[in-house]
């Protein structure tokens, strides 16, 4: 493991730990936080300084636009669950479920449009 790849981990890892600190105070600032692409964006960051290749970049960031939208509405059927009652892993789980199928739905109609993900 190099040095490099620790440090991206640490960074990485800090911003979650940050966000989840923040989120015991404060939830609504903590989900403004985690909605920021950070991630994504240091994502972004570690790609071109490895590649500098413009069309991969290019394909990455056009690929994440697609990959979020199936990924929104889990932020709201697990909170109507755990209102409703349900237990926090059943509702992770649902949510983990259902995104990954909406994943699969998004993969094959982006297709149909001419959009390889």
């Amino acid at each position: 493991m190099t040095a490099e790849f620790i440090t991206r981990a640490l960074l990485s890892g800090l911003i979650i730990a940050v966000i989840a600190l923040i989120g015991r105070k404060a939830p609504a600032a903590a989900a403004l936080v985690a909605s920021l692409p950070l991630i994504s964006i240091l994502g972004m960051i570690w790609l071109w300084r490895d590649t500098g290749d413009n069309a991969l970049l290019a394909n990455h960031a056009e690929a994440t636009f697609w990959y979020v939208l199936p990924s929104l509405p889990m932020f709201l059927l697990i909170p109507w669950m755990l209102r409703s009652g349900f237990s926090f892993w059943l509702t992770l789980g649902a949510g983990v479920v259902m995104t990954f199928l909406l994943y699969l739905a998004t993969i094959g109609i982006a297709a149909r449009f001419g959009v390889r993900l």
